[in-house]
């Protein structure tokens, strides 16, 4: 029985960056071996366990085939006679397909130290193919790599076209769009990530309301890189660059869809784009079981980022209701990556990275004025239906004398 360190943990070591998970592969081993020497069966599909010490996955060696459609169709096999290179060779890229000894010795059959240097993301063999998750994979990495320099090759990229030609993506389930799509969205460059889907035709297949933001024109005055779907993966990155979470980044990443819905006549103006947004949000977020709270604050930007840039002009009434849709009184931390993910569309534009954005202060500072205590609406005698109208009634009377203090 021989155990060599694989994967990830090999690649990241030898990118001189942080190593956070190491994974194994045995050779020689059977399960039953395996549990004898105090190892703990968990795979499912495959043989899997758990070091009684470590915690960390040792997996037997494996061969796979292809056995349907999909990637869930697919045979695997283990035995004590499947070698590494057997293992290694049905690995996605080749910077993930080396392994090291005990000893430290690198085996490399496929060339990964060769793409580490060049910074080529490139596959490993025809077997690619095979596996549709791969084409979500391999964009997530170049997101998580895009800063070092690392593209995918261009033989890659045309196998990944092939794919998509052939109809493998559309065998993808939701669950796991939405799962590489959550992790890109938390790497350094998660712009890279749709930039590679829709360059492969991907785009299309699996979010097809993002692939509809390309080529729609805006007004190069507001929006000087014109193009909206850069728009929107610069919005991205601005969140990205603020180290906002993952729900300001899935409300940055969808605030604009309805802008593809925008009739040929009224472009490059957007005028409507927010309400035209939301049934695409809706639609989006169904499709690929967006968790319900990223999907109420993608809604809540969605339907109202336009009035926030203009927050100034807002008439009290309107600068309420606002603030209440918000949850401005109930939920600060929703209020909170609400206005984040607005000063994120305001600062992914070409030339305004780093202009201020004094909306969102000005809210705060009307919300704060606008406050008011149920205790004090109870102290005064008001109860059931009456107090919320007495609250409402109170936070509009101090909007407006605040707003007037404002001018």
């Amino acid at each position: 029985m021989k155990i060599y360190l694989v994967g990830g943990a090999v690649r990241d070591a030898r990118l001189g960056l942080p190593v956070k998970e190491r994974d194994w592969v045995v050779v020689g081993a059977t399960p039953e071996e395996m549990v004898a020497q105090g190892y703990r069966p968990v795979g499912k599909d495959f043989p899997v366990f758990l070091h009684p010490k470590t915690q960390e996955e040792y997996a037997l060696a494996r061969t796979e085939r292809k056995s349907g459609r999909g990637y869930h169709g697919f045979q695997f096999h283990t035995g004590p006679e499947v070698t590494l290179e057997d293992d290694l060779w049905r690995r996605d890229l080749t910077v993930n397909a080396m392994a090291q000894d005990e000893d430290g010795k690198l085996v490399d059959p496929h060339g990964g130290q060769r793409d580490l240097d060049a910074r080529l993301l490139r596959h490993v063999s025809p077997a690619f193919a095979e596996d549709p998750v791969r084409i979500l994979r391999i964009a997530r990495f170049a997101a998580r790599f895009a800063s070092l320099g690392f593209r995918v090759a261009d033989e890659t990229m045309a196998l990944m076209r092939s794919m998509v030609d052939a109809g493998e993506v559309d065998h993808l389930v939701a669950e796991r769009v939405w799962k590489e799509t959550e992790r890109a969205l938390m790497e350094p460059s998660p712009g890279t990530f749709f930039e590679v889907l829709h360059a492969c035709g991907a785009l299309a297949r699996v979010m097809p309301e993002l692939a509809a933001l390309s080529g729609v024109p805006q007004r190069a005055d507001y929006h000087p890189e014109v193009d909206t779907l850069v728009h929107t993966l610069m919005c991205v990155d601005a969140a990205v660059r603020a180290q906002h979470g993952i729900e300001v980044r899935i409300a940055t990443l969808l605030h604009d869809l309805g802008k593809a819905a925008t009739p040929k006549g009224e472009l490059p103006s957007h005028r409507g784009h927010d309400m035209r947004g939301l049934p695409l949000v809706k639609q989006f977020c169904e499709r690929l079981r967006v968790p319900n709270g990223a999907r109420d604050l993608a809604l809540m930007v969605t339907r109202d980022h336009l009035l926030v840039h203009k927050v100034r002009e807002l008439r009290p009434k309107t600068l309420l209701e606002l603030l209440e849709r918000f949850d401005a009184f109930r939920k600060s931390g929703r209020f909170e990556q609400a206005l984040s993910a607005c000063e994120c569309d305001a600062r992914g534009r070409l030339g305004f990275e780093d202009d201020p954005y004094p909306q969102t202060d000005y809210l705060r500072a009307a919300a704060k004025a606008a406050a008011v205590a149920n205790a004090d609406v109870l102290a005064d005698g008001f109860t059931g239906p009456a107090v919320g109208e007495e609250i409402v009634r109170r936070r509009l009377a101090r909007l407006v004398t605040w707003k007037q203090s404002q001018t």
